[in-house]
This record gives structure tokens, C-alpha cells and sequence, in this order.
């Protein structure tokens, strides 16, 4: 949420963030609750103290004039009257904040879409096949180890079932994911809730503005992730952790859930776009001073992932105008997909700044000083089935069977899929 102390100083800086997001933000009404709210603030405490002084004054006296009591209680009336004003402004301002995305970098570069985005680098040669290349629902039906009819049997469309090694082969890179950002980048494994309560995702900034795009339950009014950064997030909330401690690093494995509606005749076939899909999330509690650095550390640790499996990725950074809702800057990573010859997005890296800790209340206190908010950093470490995908098409060979790359084996008995 954004600093309504920054917006009251300075309304310019949110108006640029309109501009920049490509967005309308209603910055006046925002200006006129917070003056109302602090008005109502400021006339019952002056009301307050006029009731303190005539109640010092009562203490003294033998006989308590009756009018003087009269009026006291009328003073206690307005003073009700003005704490429900200000609760209701207050209120109505809290939604409107809700609402208002997170104000970008100063070094986000400038854009209005995704065509905007700017690749930064790219690691890997993409070397052309000698034979036609499958894509990986072909390569998913011959091998025998992806299920679109059942999974749209099962549930609906866009549910998939991985049978045999497929699902074997998830597992590994779940376990080996897990093992290498624990082991080689000191991050702490945690395991999470799959189901949250409302102030968890309001908290992430997933509420109010992407509830239409969850999948709720409504008698515990309760939320099925749409990734583990909404739960992390809420490990500390309302708390003031140990400054002394930080940085904080977190992995974790879950399923991720996203009713989104999809565009008719997008990416329509295989395990692209999907309702329900496993995914590793690295997160981060950090000093504000270090966030900047963090995150360039974060899309390392993605990419990292992608150099160990053996297959091309590049990296973009998001223009203002395609960045999430809670993100600052944000960077995107992308692997190779050779079958259908284009780059699958496995990673989003952002940094949120201040945005979620103030949702949340999380902030941090070093020695001597008092508590500050924390910032906050996400980034997939990756996301499965797109991996599963560029594994498949990028492995393939002409017999149509697909080797296994070389880090996953000790995760499994076979290297190789053959056709079922």
C-alpha cells in the first residue's frame, strides 16, 4: 500500500505513477477523505480535552452543576459522532489504497505493454534441430505421460494429468529445485498452507483487486493460494522482526491456483496456461538499503536454475506499463521452448519495497533504533510446467524419445523417455 503520508506531501509522485502504469488513480478523493478523516481526528480531540478540563473541574466541586453535566453529555455525543466519521473515512480511504498499485522504480524502464519490456541478456545458444521438432502435447501423448482429456474429464478444461515418469520427472525437479536454492543459495525451506484467510491475500495485495481470479471457498471464506508469495508474505504479519537477523530467505513448494479467464484461442493447447500448476517460490525479508541488490541477486538464483538444466533463457526487465500489481521493478525470465520456437516466461523477480510490509505491518528494528518497515522480494525458482515444456521440445530427439537433463538424474531411475 502506498504511504498516504508521500501522497499527502507530494500527489505529484502518485499522479506519475498513473501515468507511467498507464492507469487512472483518483488522487483527489484520496486528498479529500484524508482531510476529512484528520479534521474528524482533530475535533474530537479538542473535544476531548474540553471534556477533560470540565471533568477536572467537576472533581473539585461539592455540587455538580446540572447544566454543566448536561453539556458534558452532549460533548460525549459529538465526540461519538466525530471517531464514527473519522472510522468511516478511514475506511472508505483503506479501500481506495487498496486498490492503488505499487509506484515503479525510478530505473523501471518506461512503457505501455509487454512489447516495451526490455531483454537485458541472454545465456545459451538456441542451435536448430536436425529433424521437425515436436511440441511437447505431441511429445506428452506419444510418451504417454500428459493427460489433457482426463484432466478436462476430471475437472474442466485447462486441468492436466502427468502419468509415469511425467509425473516422476515433476517431482525431481520439485526435490531438485528445492535442494539447490537451499544448499547453494542459503534459503530456508518451509512448508505452507494451500488454503488462506482473506487478510493473508489482502496482505500480498491479491485482495482486493484479483479476487474475480481466485479460487474461494466460501463457507471459511478462505483462498486457495494463487502462489506461496501470498502465505510467505504473512509468516511476520503485525510483527517487528530482529534487524539483526535479516536478511530472511525463504523456499517453498506449492500448488498455485488462478481462475483467470484465458484469451479465446491463446496458447490454448498443453500445459502453457493453465488452471492449477506446481511451483518453487523464493522469497526475501530485507533491509530497504539492500533490496535493489537483492533482487538483482534473486534473477541470478532463477537463472542459475535454468544454466543447470542445460537449456537458453534471457532476462527482461518489465517496463512500468506491464508491471504487477505490489512490484517496484521487476524482472522476467524466460527458457527456451524449441518445439513451438518461443520464450516461455518461468520466473517473474520483483521487488515490492515497502509496499507489502505496509499492508502487512511488517517491519524490522536494529539496535538503538526504532522499528521501520521492511522490504519484501519474490521470484519464481521456477515455475514447473513451463519447464516441463522446454525439457520436453529442447531434449526431444529424432526416434521421438527425450533425454533427461543430467542434474535431475540422481532424482530418478531412468535418463531417458521413450514412447510409451
Amino acid at each position: 500500500m502506498i504511504d498516504i503520508e508521500l501522497i499527502r506531501r507530494n500527489p505529484e509522485v502518485l499522479m506519475e505513477a498513473c501515468r507511467q502504469r498507464g492507469q487512472s488513480f483518483p488522487v483527489e478523493k484520496i486528498l479529500d477523505l484524508d482531510k476529512k478523516r484528520r479534521s474528524a481526528i482533530s475535533s474530537a480531540d479538542e473535544l476531548r480535552a474540553k471534556r477533560n478540563e470540565a471533568s477536572k473541574m467537576l472533581g473539585k466541586l461539592k455540587d455538580k452543576p446540572a447544566s454543566l453535566i448536561s453539556e458534558m453529555r452532549e460533548v460525549g455525543q459529538r465526540i461519538k459522532h466525530y471517531d464514527d466519521l473519522e472510522e468511516t473515512h478511514a475506511s472508505e480511504l483503506t479501500e481506495i489504497l487498496q486498490q492503488i498499485p505499487n509506484i515503479p522504480s525510478e530505473s523501471a524502464p518506461l512503457g505501455d505493454g509487454e512489447n516495451s519490456n526490455v531483454v537485458r541478456r541472454s545465456v545459451g545458444d538456441i542451435t536448430e534441430l536436425e529433424f521437425q521438432p515436436k511440441t511437447h502435447w505431441e511429445l506428452g501423448e506419444s510418451l504417454g505421460i500428459i493427460d489433457l482429456a482426463r484432466g478436462a474429464k476430471i475437472t474442466q478444461a485447462r486441468f492436466y494429468v502427468l502419468k509415469g515418469k511425467g509425473a516422476q520427472l515433476q517431482r525431481a525437479l520439485v526435490a531438485w529445485m528445492l535442494d539447490f536454492h537451499t544448499q547453494k543459495h542459503g534459503y530456508e525451506e518451509i512448508y505452507l498452507p494451500y488454503l488462506v484467510n482473506r487478510d493473508t491475500v489482502i496482505a500480498s495485495g491479491h485482495l482486493p483487486h484479483f479476487e474475480e481470479n481466485m479460487y474461494h471457498d466460501q463457507e471459511d471464506d478462505l483462498f486457495m493460494v494463487p502462489t506461496a508469495e501470498a502465505p510467505i508474505t504473512s509468516l511476520f504479519r503485525g510483527e517487528i522482526l530482529d534487524g539483526e537477523k535479516l536478511p530472511l530467505y525463504y523456499v517453498a513448494h506449492t500448488p498455485c491456483w488462478r481462475r483467470e479467464k484465458f484469451s479465446a484461442g491463446r496458447d490454448t493447447r498443453g500445459i502453457k496456461r493453465v488452471h492449477q500448476f506446481d511451483k518453487v517460490e523464493m522469497y526475501k525479508f530485507v533491509e530497504p538499503k539492500d533490496s535493489y541488490r537483492e533482487l538483482e541477486d534473486l534473477v541470478s538464483q532463477a537463472g542459475e536454475v535454468c544454466e543447470q538444466l542445460g537449456i537458453p533463457h534471457r532476462v527482461l526487465e518489465i517496463c512500468t506499463g506491464d508491471l504487477g500489481f505490489a512490484a517496484s521493478k521487476s524482472y522476467d525470465v524466460e527458457m527456451w521452448s524449441a518445439g513451438t520456437r518461443e520464450w516461455l516466461e518461468v520466473s517473474s523477480c520483483s521487488n515490492c519495497t515497502d509496499f507489502q510490509a505496509r499492508r502487512s505491518a511488517i517491519r524490522y528494528r536494529m539496535q538503538g533504533d526504532g522499528p521501520k518497515l521492511i522490504h519484501t522480494l519474490n521470484g519464481s525458482g521456477l515455475a514447473i510446467p513451463r519447464v516441463l515444456i522446454s525439457i520436453l521440445e529442447y531434449y526431444q530427439e529424432s526416434d521421438g524419445s527425450v533425454e533427461v537433463p543430467e542434474v535431475l538424474r540422481p532424482y530418478l531411475n531412468f535418463d531417458r523417455i521413450t514412447p510409451a
